[in-house]
C-alpha cells in the first residue's frame, strides 16, 4: 500500500467515525429536547431528527476537524479541556441545530426555547460529546482529536 493510499484510508475512517458519532449522540440528544424541552410532536421529532441525520453526514467531518483545532488550543488541565470543547461544540452545532428545527416546524415560543435547550445541553454535553467522539475515533483505530487537528487527507 502505498502512502497515499494510506491516507485515504485513513482520511475515510475519519470521515465514518466522527459522522457516526455524531449521529449516534445527537439523534438521541436532539430528539430529547425536541420533545421534552421545544414540546415538539413526536412526528415533528421524526422528522427533525431525519433531517438532522442527513444534514450529520456532510458536517460530521468539518465538525470533527473544527473540534480539534478549537480544542488545539487547550492546556492539559480538565478545566481547560472542558472549556475548550464546550465552545467548539456551542460554536459549531447551535446555529445548524436552529435551522433543523425551524425547518421541520417549531417558530416563535418553541423555537425559541428549542434553541435555548440546545445550547444549555451543548454547554453541558461539550466535553462529554468530546470524549465520546474519541472513543469512538479509538473503535476506527484513530488518535484522539484535540492534540493537533487531523487533517483532511489523514
Amino acid at each position: 500500500m502505498t502512502q497515499n493510499s494510506g491516507s485515504t484510508h485513513h482520511g475515510w475512517r475519519a470521515f465514518a467515525a466522527d459522522t457516526t458519532a455524531l449521529i449516534l449522540f445527537f439523534t438521541t440528544t436532539g430528539a430529547l429536547n425536541e420533545r421534552f424541552i421545544a414540546g415538539m410532536s413526536w412526528e415533528e421529532v421524526l422528522h427533525a431528527r431525519l433531517l438532522g441525520a442527513v444534514l450529520m453526514v456532510p458536517s460530521g467531518r468539518p465538525y470533527g476537524l473544527w473540534r480539534d483545532w478549537v480544542v488545539s488550543h487547550a492546556r492539559p488541565s480538565r478545566l481547560s479541556q472542558l472549556l475548550w470543547d464546550t465552545l467548539a461544540l456551542v460554536s459549531f452545532q447551535v446555529p445548524i441545530y436552529a435551522a433543523i428545527i425551524a425547518i421541520s416546524g417549531a417558530s416563535g415560543r418553541g423555537l425559541l426555547l428549542g434553541v435555548m435547550g440546545a445550547t444549555v445541553m451543548m454547554l453541558v454535553l461539550g466535553r462529554p460529546y468530546g470524549a465520546f467522539l474519541n472513543w469512538v475515533r479509538a473503535l476506527f483505530k484513530l488518535p484522539p482529536g484535540g492534540n493537533k487537528p487531523m487533517s483532511l487527507g489523514g
